[in-house]
């Protein structure tokens, strides 16, 4: 990975794909001459983000996620846009690899050369949010992408960490979800910003109705006294709903860049990003000191087998550190 960052932004800013790829691979590299080679390339192009609609997807395993992303990336081409799909696949806790690394997603979508889609491997942070996605969303603005659609995992806390880098937040859920609302979680309800109960088509369709409404007295209870987020149906195979969520999503980010909420909001993830990153250079920092590894497995026993106080250990490591 030889590109030089100038001529690598200048590719991404003409929005040469395979620039693209290159900038988002390197923006991922753990590699320490490669985060270097990334900070200078997105500083190079932060004056080119900004301008896209961010929108984060999530919803339980097998609720249709990557269905929905392609029927309705695939109306926004139609409709002149140009749509990133980042698609945060889940990663082998004991491989590390990606779980659906083989699976073809949205190969329709993929086909369109308005769209670019990247599969990546959560990896080990939160939520299995690929640990660079921030970075690739700005390198797909800077590529000249309207829309960025990021889909999550839908488990663990991958939507709070996906809320916080989104203007808006999608909930998806099946038709069957209405018998089973008690067991949604409620911080998950709270983030979205609109649901849709998914696959209402066919046989489905009168268990979605019921879901639907059934929900959207839930979400009036999550929201006394305040705009509720719109409960919508939708289906990927008739394309029934599809142009009303679009619509529902872009009267929501027209009402935030109008009353300032949405600049407010991204100063606010900046800054947040800021705070992760700080922790993230200090973990790293204390990890790579001198004989940290050896006394690290020597606490963890200690606290293993009772010994010593977590935070006690914890202390000591990096007082040890200095």
């Amino acid at each position: 990975m030889s590109d030089d960052p100038t001529r690598l932004a200048e590719a991404i800013r003409r929005g040469d794909r395979g620039a693209l790829a290159r900038g988002i691979t390197l923006v991922e590299s753990r590699r320490a001459e490669h985060t270097t080679a990334a900070e200078a390339l997105l500083e190079l192009l932060l004056p080119d983000t900004g301008r896209a609609m961010r929108i984060g997807i999530t919803g339980a395993p097998g609720v249709g996620k990557s269905t929905l992303i392609e029927a309705l990336g695939s109306r926004l081409c139609d409709r002149g846009h140009k749509v990133a799909v980042l698609a945060v696949d889940p990663s082998s806790s004991v491989s590390g690899g990606s779980i659906l690394g083989d699976k073809t997603r949205m190969e329709l979508l993929s086909r369109r050369p308005e769209a670019f889609i990247r599969p990546s491997p959560g990896g080990d942070t939160l939520g299995g949010v690929a640990r660079r996605t921030r970075e690739a969303m700005l390198l797909c603005e800077a590529a000249g992408f309207d829309v960025v659609l990021i889909e999550t995992i839908g488990t663990g806390q991958s939507e709070v960490a996906v809320h916080g880098m989104v203007d808006l937040f999608l909930l998806l859920l099946s038709p069957a979800a209405g018998d089973e609302l008690q067991g949604i979680k409620r911080g998950v309800m709270e983030l979205a910003d609109a649901i849709v109960v998914h696959k209402a088509d066919g046989d489905l369709a009168a268990a979605a109705d019921r879901t639907a409404q059934q929900c959207a007295l839930a979400v009036r209870i999550l929201h006394p006294g305040e705009d509720a987020p719109p409960v919508l149906l939708a289906s990927s195979t008739t394309g029934r709903g599809v142009d009303e969520l679009w619509a529902a999503l872009e009267a929501a980010i027209t009402r935030r860049r109008g009353d300032g909420t949405l600049t407010a909001m991204r100063a606010q993830q900046a800054t947040r990003w800021l705070d992760e990153s700080v922790r993230e250079a200090l973990l790293g920092w204390f990890l790579n000191g001198p004989d940290v590894a050896a006394k690290l497995s020597e606490a963890r026993q200690l606290v293993a087998d009772g010994k010593l106080l977590p935070t006690v250990a914890a202390r000591r490591l990096l007082a040890a550190r200095g």
